[in-house]
């Protein structure tokens, strides 16, 4: 009884146990250390008050597809992996258009720590960037930011994205109502889409409270309009 229950108990602490999300991860042996990231010309540091918080997912199709910067394109869309959703990140908002960055120092973050987190946001150094800009504005550490963020990540259910994909004439609207349909306590007003040029769905965001419940989206914080039709990458087969 003892033994089986410290099986339960390690299996929970696992990298595949947080990254339930994912449809299939196999964490390399070796992961190349991130580069340090912080604020730029273009990016600058703002110290700002938190007002609102936004949960960001990806859409690692659609991603894979574009072979976006936001996603490692050898470890996401290949070795055998397959992703739906993945965590983009957790992101401090301003209360008005601007939102507070790189508030602080960030050091490279261990390996083990990327590992543990690796399943859900499939970038060393995507996860580098996230605590460098978004995390140190949250005044804690990488592992509290990360637990935190896979947290929320973590308890969030999906609708049928294939089901989803298969329709010509899906709205913003209908889509988010069809997201927040299977997550208790979300509404299609807690959600905003990040839809690419060409019409397809690029991210998903979740719109938090500084208690990290769901809240209206603030109107400035944009996205696609809910009349808006999108096209979606199915899932990949799995191999």
């Amino acid at each position: 009884m003892i033994r089986r229950l410290a099986t339960v108990l390690l299996a929970l602490l696992t990298p595949a146990a947080l990254s339930a999300q994912a449809l299939q991860c196999r964490v390399p042996p070796r992961i190349a250390a991130p580069h340090p990231e912080g604020p730029s010309q273009q990016e600058p540091r703002r110290l700002l008050p938190i007002g609102s918080y936004t949960l960001a997912l990806i859409w690692a199709p659609e991603a894979c597809h574009n072979r976006s910067e936001n996603i490692d394109s050898d470890f996401a869309c290949g070795r055998g992996n397959r992703f739906g959703f993945t965590l983009h990140g957790l992101w401090p908002d301003g209360e008005g258009r601007e939102w507070p960055q790189y508030c602080a120092s960030a050091p490279i973050l261990p390996e083990a720590l990327i590992r543990r987190h690796l399943c859900a946001t499939p970038s060393a150094q995507l996860l580098q960037h996230e605590y460098a800009k978004h995390g140190t504005c949250m005044g804690i550490a990488p592992a509290a930011y990360f637990a935190r963020s896979t947290g929320l990540y973590g308890r969030l259910r999906f609708p049928d994205m294939n089901a989803l994909a298969a329709r010509r004439d899906l709205t913003v609207r209908q889509f988010a109502t069809a997201f927040a349909r299977v997550n208790p306590g979300l509404s299609a007003d807690m959600i905003r889409l990040n839809v690419n040029r060409r019409g397809w769905l690029e991210e998903v965001w979740l719109c938090l409270d500084t208690r990290f419940a769901y809240r209206t989206c603030p109107v400035a914080q944009g996205g696609a309009s809910a009349t808006r039709r999108i096209r979606i990458q199915p899932l990949p087969r799995g191999r």
